[in-house]
This record gives C-alpha cells, sequence and structure tokens, in this order.
C-alpha cells in the first residue's frame, strides 16, 4: 500500500503539470480526491491490514492526501482566484443585471404627504400607542361601555380594558389631558378592526386631526377639510359634506369626493353612488371636554379622521385595498 500511495502522488504531480483550465481541474480534483476516487478506494483497503501495520500506513495515507490536495491547491491559485469554478457567459454584448431599487410604500407616501398638507396649516404631528386602553379608545371619547357605537369598531380585545385601537382618535383625550389650547394636532399610525373586502382591511392607517380654541365654529372645519382636498386631490375635484353621527363630535359629518376610479358614474368600489367616503369630521362633543378638564363654554373645537388607504386609493385609482398588502413587487414597483 505505501507503494501504491507513493506511485498515486507521482501520478498526481505529472498530470496537474498538464492541467490547462477549470474544467481539467475539476475533473482532476475528482479522479483523485473525490468520493469515489482514486484515493478513496486505496483507503478503503486499511480496513483488511494488520493492526500492526495500519498506524504507520494511515499515517502515510495522510501524507498522500495531503499532497494531493496541495498539487491542487496551488494550480486552482495558478489559473487565478475563483477560475477554477469560472463559467463562460453565452453573450458578453448582453447588458449586466442591475439590482432593484426599493421605493417607499404608496401608504407612506400618502401618509407622508398629509401630513405634510396640515403641517403646512400649522399642525403638530404627535403619535400614540397601538395597543391603547379601553377607556382612551372609548370612554374618554364619550363612548361608555354598552354604548351601541362600539359595534360599529369591530375592535380585536386583548383583555377587558386593553385593545388594538380601533382609530387614532384616542390622541384626543391623551394631548388634551396634558396640554392646554390652543391646540392644532393630527395623529397618523395604524388601526385595527374585525372587517375585509375590497375597501377595508384588518390593519389600516389613519390620520385622526383636531383643532382647540375659542369660537372655533363648523365653518373653521369646512374650510380646513376643503384646503386639504384641494391640496391631496386638485381643485377640480367633486367634495360634499354629509350629514353623520360620532359620540365624540356633534354636530358630525362625513366628506366624500367624487369617485376616481368611475368618474363619478358608479362602480363596484364607490357601490354604485359615484362618491367615495375619505373621512369623518365634527365639532368636539362638550362631553369629550369636561373628560380632559377643559371649560365647554369656553373652548370649542373640530375633530377628523381620514383613513388613509382611501386616500391612497383615489390618489392612484386602485380599485381594491387588499393590493397594498399582497406585497406583489409587479404592483408596487408602479409607485
Amino acid at each position: 500500500m505505501e507503494e501504491e500511495l507513493q506511485r498515486l502522488v507521482a501520478a498526481a504531480r505529472t498530470e496537474v503539470e498538464n492541467i490547462g483550465g477549470p474544467a481539467q481541474l475539476e475533473e482532476f480534483r475528482v479522479r483523485y480526491l473525490g468520493r469515489k476516487g482514486l484515493l478513496s478506494g486505496i483507503l478503503r483497503g486499511l480496513g483488511a491490514l494488520p493492526a500492526a501495520d495500519k498506524p504507520r500506513l494511515g499515517a502515510k495515507a495522510n501524507e498522500a492526501k495531503a499532497a494531493i490536495e496541495e498539487l491542487y491547491a496551488a494550480k486552482n491559485a495558478a489559473l487565478g482566484p475563483g477560475q477554477a469554478n469560472f463559467r463562460p457567459v453565452a453573450d458578453l454584448s448582453l447588458p449586466g443585471r442591475r439590482p432593484a431599487h426599493g421605493r417607499q410604500h404608496p401608504i407612506s407616501r400618502v401618509m407622508a404627504e398629509t401630513c405634510a398638507i396640515f403641517a403646512a396649516m400649522g399642525f403638530d404631528i404627535a403619535e400614540g400607542p397601538n395597543v391603547e386602553l379601553d377607556y382612551y379608545n372609548f370612554e374618554a371619547l364619550n363612548i361608555p361601555a354598552h354604548h351601541p357605537a362600539r359595534d360599529m369598531h369591530d375592535t380585536f380585545y386583548i383583555s377587558d380594558s386593553i385593545l388594538l385601537r380601533t382609530h387614532t382618535s384616542p390622541m384626543q383625550a391623551r394631548i388634551m389631558e396634558r396640554q392646554e389650547p390652543p391646540l392644532r394636532v393630527v395623529a397618523p399610525g395604524q388601526v385595527y378592526r374585525c372587517d375585509s373586502d375590497i375597501t377595508h382591511t384588518p390593519m389600516f392607517h389613519q390620520v385622526e386631526g383636531f383643532l382647540v380654541d375659542e369660537d372655533v365654529s363648523f365653518s373653521d372645519l369646512k374650510g380646513v377639510l376643503t384646503l386639504f382636498v384641494n391640496k391631496m386631490f386638485g381643485s377640480g375635484v367633486g367634495l360634499r359634506f354629509r350629514p353623520s353621527f360620532f359620540p365624540f363630535t356633534e354636530p358630525s359629518a362625513e366628506v366624500d369626493i367624487a369617485c376616481v376610479i368611475c368618474g363619478g358614474k358608479g362602480c363596484r368600489v364607490c357601490k354604485q353612488t359615484g362618491w367615495l367616503e375619505i373621512l369623518g369630521s365634527g365639532l368636539i362633543d362638550p362631553a369629550v371636554f369636561e373628560k380632559v378638564g377643559y371649560d365647554p363654554k369656553r373652548y370649542s373645537g373640530f375633530a377628523f379622521g381620514l383613513g388613509v388607504e382611501r386616500v391612497a386609493m383615489l390618489t392612484y385609482g386602485i380599485d381594491d385595498i387588499r393590493l397594498f398588502y399582497e406585497n406583489d413587487l409587479r404592483f408596487l414597483s408602479q409607485f
């Protein structure tokens, strides 16, 4: 066996000198060092040797393996870095593959633009917790326990007093508790409700806004929201205020704009009405002021909450809100 190993190393040394390319070098490696190669065939014979000879011949076998591996490594280095694994391309004139560049998600873009419009009107930006107390989400907003308006929110409860916030309106009470008027604030963030269809998702984004000062009227609310709609969608878009009900505002109104998907003719997105609701609004109910210690006879204010996904659908002409969350690069790369 010792002579076999010597002959194998000598043959490998002679053969490696004549190797001229990576393909030949790979054949050399497989033939000598592969699992079914020449060296492995000799090593399998170690088991049949007398016990007294195994240590000496085992050491010789390891020396032979190391010598062949050294020959292989030296030749691989001589061919150049990585040349042993080089595979020529079919056409060097083809353009290279450029890595894809990330883009800002359309929801993030619309939320940032919305906040920028209100910031230009003097509103501060505030953020609050996604996991909220029942008190701030409902009770501080004039929605006590067993109030029927709670059914409108389809709430995800963590415990009897802790939940995933159903709107960003809790920021009204949180901020008014620790600050005195005048206040102008918008609060963007994620909200959660048990709802899912082409215009609703279980998690979505809202921008809550409110203004508190002396002598604030519904005209001030209409002026601010009309300016926002004109900035976001252009001055030519149809706009209407429609009477509604919210426990924490009185009077209350929903704001609709003409459906840009169908041009106001009626489609599945606007439910054949030609209009699509983008936000709810109203004058802050005096009961909310009393909860936070404001004098409702001295102060008045308005509040509004808009759905960012709805605005994004209208901005980009998207007819299914679920597209924003499917992470399809063919869709997202358009923005």
